[in-house]
């Protein structure tokens, strides 16, 4: 097999990082970061993406408190992290509605998807562990932000400098179960020369 290219082995070494040392993000960093996503493509160019950048100690201590209390409490290692990303949808755009009703599609949610793992990748490269975050109370989000409700709250990033990166590679499907060329089907591609 050929030698893995930069952007290959930067996608095989990205994990979910959910211990992070208590050492401040550089803000120069994070910028890199949300410029990635800034430089996602979107359905129509509509770029509903929005991001609260959460990295005061004490805000996201209290913030924290909220966001992962009661049932939420298993999501609690995020407080743990120097920096969370609140990604939010700005929902007025013709375009999102129009294909959801049309196309049964939510696309604003794909274009988050896309801008939210720019932020993934590019912190890999920049040396930070990252890890997506859907459970936690967006009512006590939004209440503690004071978000507008054209504002959809999707998700949260944490972020840092990680205490120890897993090292095992996570277990994936093959390509032949989940890929095909020209024929949907049960035999998929097959790498194997």
């Amino acid at each position: 097999m050929n030698a893995l290219t930069p952007f290959q082995q930067l996608v095989r070494s990205r994990r979910s990082i959910r211990r992070y040392l208590p050492k401040p993000v550089e803000r120069e960093k994070i910028i890199a970061c949300l410029e990635a996503a800034r430089l996602a493509p979107s359905a129509e160019n509509a770029q509903t993406w929005r991001f609260l950048v959460i990295d005061d100690p004490e805000l996201k201590a209290s913030f924290s408190k909220k966001a992962f209390s009661g049932i939420y409490y298993t999501c609690r290692f995020a407080a743990e992290a120097p920096v969370l990303i609140l990604i939010l949808a700005k929902l007025d755009f013709l375009a999102h509605r129009l294909g959801k009703q049309v196309q049964k599609v939510p696309f604003f949610m794909i274009d988050i998807g896309i801008a939210g793992e720019h932020i993934v990748l590019q912190a890999e490269e920049l040396g930070l562990g990252t890890c997506w975050i859907g459970w936690f109370s967006v009512r006590r989000a939004r209440k503690f932000f004071k978000i507008p409700r054209k504002y959809k709250i999707m998700s949260l990033l944490a972020m840092g400098y990680y205490e120890k990166k897993p090292k095992r590679e996570q277990e994936r499907k093959p390509l032949d179960e989940i890929a095909w060329f020209n024929k949907f089907g049960e035999k998929g591609i097959n790498v194997k020369k």
